[in-house]
C-alpha cells in the first residue's frame, strides 16, 4: 500500500491538502484512507464530513477516520491493571475506572502511529493519506518507534539471567512481589508493535510530503523539517507551496511569495496551491485544489559507504545532510552505533557492519554532505593471508 505523509508548520493548510490529496485520488478510483490524529474534527470540517473514532465512508472511494486517543489509552490501562492486578493488591493501590482516565501527552501520537500500522496491515486500502501534527511534533513522531524500542531494549533486556536471579532477593526486600515474566512479555509485545510501525514507516512505499506558506517563516521551517528528515535519511517527494496569492494582490505579499518559491525551487519539486480568497470548505472546493498527484517517487535517501581502503586506508560513510552548518554538527561513537546530531536535532543511528570493526578518523560536511572516515582496527578487522 503506498503511503503519504504530510506535515507542516501550525497553520499552513496542511489538514486542507491532506484531504485534498485524498479526495483526488479516490476520484481517480484508488480505494483511499485518510488519517487525522486532530483532537477537533479539522479534517470534517475541510471534507464536509464528520469524522472520528469509527471509520466515515466520504465517496465511494474514500474513507476518513479520526482515532480516538482515550479510548486506545484507556483500553491499554485496563490490560495493565489485569496483568499486575496482585502487585497493585498488595501496595494498596486503588484501581483507575474508566470513566476517570484521561490520556497522557503523546497518546494521540501513539493512538496515530497504531492507526497508520493497523490501516498498513489491513489491506482494505490502496492508498493511506496521514495527516500528521505540525512539523516539529510530526519529526518526533516519526523517531518515536525506534527511541522507544532502544529504550525497552535498554531497560529490559532480552538476556534475562541477572534479573531473574535477583527477583526473589529483591521481593523480600521490598516486601512484595517483583515484576514476574508478565513485565517481559509485555515488554516482548511492545517490542513487536513498535517494530512493525517502524518497518510501515521504513517502508520504501511510504513518502512525506511538506506543505508551507511562502514567506519568511515558512522558508525556515521547511528549511528545519528538511535538515531533520535528512537525518532521518528521508527527503521530501514534493513540496506544496499553499495559499500562494494571484498577481494583481498587494505587490509586497507577492514578491515576498515568489522570493520563497525561487529558493525552494532550487532543492525540492515545488507544486504551488492557489489561494481561493477563502478557506476550503467541501469537496467542491478541495477539488478545485491543484495537489499533486500519487507517483511512484520515493522519500527514502540512501546512506552509503564507499571503500577508499587502497587509496587512502579507509572507508567513507556518506550522509546526505542538506542545510547542515559544520559548527552544528556533532559525531559521538559508541558501541556499535552513532549519536548524529545536527543543530536542534539528533539521532543515533546503527553503524553498518564493516564499519562497526573500524574507529572514527575523521569527518567532514562537503556539498551539503557528511563524510565520515573509518580506518579498519588492526584487532578487529579480518587480516589478510
Amino acid at each position: 500500500m503506498r503511503t503519504i505523509l504530510i506535515t507542516g508548520p501550525g497553520g499552513s493548510g496542511r489538514t486542507t491538502v491532506a484531504a485534498a490529496t485524498a479526495l483526488r485520488a479516490a476520484g481517480n478510483g484508488i480505494r483511499t484512507l485518510v488519517l487525522s490524529a486532530d483532537r477537533t474534527d479539522t479534517l470534517g470540517t475541510a471534507l464536509g464530513a464528520t469524522t472520528g473514532p469509527t471509520p466515515t465512508r466520504v465517496t465511494p472511494h474514500l474513507t476518513a477516520w479520526r482515532p480516538d486517543a482515550t479510548a486506545g489509552f484507556r483500553d491499554d490501562l485496563a490490560r495493565f491493571q489485569d496483568r499486575a492486578s496482585n502487585v497493585l493488591n498488595l501496595l494498596g493501590a486503588s484501581r483507575l475506572d474508566p470513566e476517570e482516565v484521561t490520556p497522557l501527552p503523546g497518546a494521540e501520537e501513539l493512538t496515530l502511529l497504531r492507526a497508520v500500522r493497523d490501516a498498513a496491515l489491513s489491506e482494505r486500502h490502496e492508498l493511506l493519506v496521514v495527516d500528521l501534527p505540525p512539523t516539529q511534533q510530526a519529526l518526533a513522531l516519526l523517531s518515536l518507534p525506534d527511541e522507544l524500542r532502544r529504550y525497552l531494549r535498554r531497560l529490559l533486556p532480552a538476556e534475562r539471567q541477572a534479573a531473574a536471579g535477583l527477583r526473589p532477593v529483591l521481593g523480600r526486600l521490598a516486601g512484595v512481589p517483583m515484576p514476574s515474566e508478565w513485565l517481559y512479555e509485555t515488554a516482548a509485545r511492545w517490542d513487536t508493535e513498535l517494530g512493525a510501525v517502524e518497518a510501515v514507516l521504513a517502508d520504501r512505499e511510504v513518502v512525506v510530503r511538506l506543505v508551507a506558506e511562502p514567506g519568511p517563516a515558512g522558508t525556515d521551517d521547511v528549511r528545519s523539517a528538511g535538515l531533520a528528515l535528512a537525518l532521518r535519511g528521508l527527503r521530501p517527494d514534493a513540496l506544496i507551496a499553499n495559499r500562494v496569492v494571484p498577481e494583481e494582490w498587494p505587490a509586497g505579499l507577492v514578491a515576498q511569495q515568489r522570493k520563497a518559491l525561487e529558493e525552494w525551487q532550487e532543492s525540492y519539486d515545488v507544486h504551488a496551491v492557489p489561494h481561493l480568497g477563502h478557506d476550503p470548505r467541501g469537496t467542491d472546493d478541495l477539488t478545485a485544489l491543484p495537489v499533486p498527484e500519487v507517483n511512484d517517487t520515493t522519500s527514502t535517501v540512501e546512506w552509503p559507504v564507499t571503500d577508499h581502503l587502497a587509496e587512502d586506508g579507509v572507508l567513507v560513510w556518506h550522509l546526505p545532510l542538506p542545510g547542515a552548518i559544520r559548527d552544528e554538527l556533532d559525531l559521538i561513537r559508541r558501541g556499535d552505533e552513532l549519536l548524529v546530531s545536527a543543530g536542534q536535532f539528533r539521532r543515533i543511528v546503527p553503524l553498518p557492519s564493516a564499519l562497526r570493526r573500524c574507529t572514527v578518523a575523521g569527518a567532514a560536511l562537503r556539498e551539503g554532505e557528511l563524510r565520515i572516515r573509518f580506518a579498519p582496527d588492526p584487532d578487529l578487522w579480518p587480516r589478510t593471508p
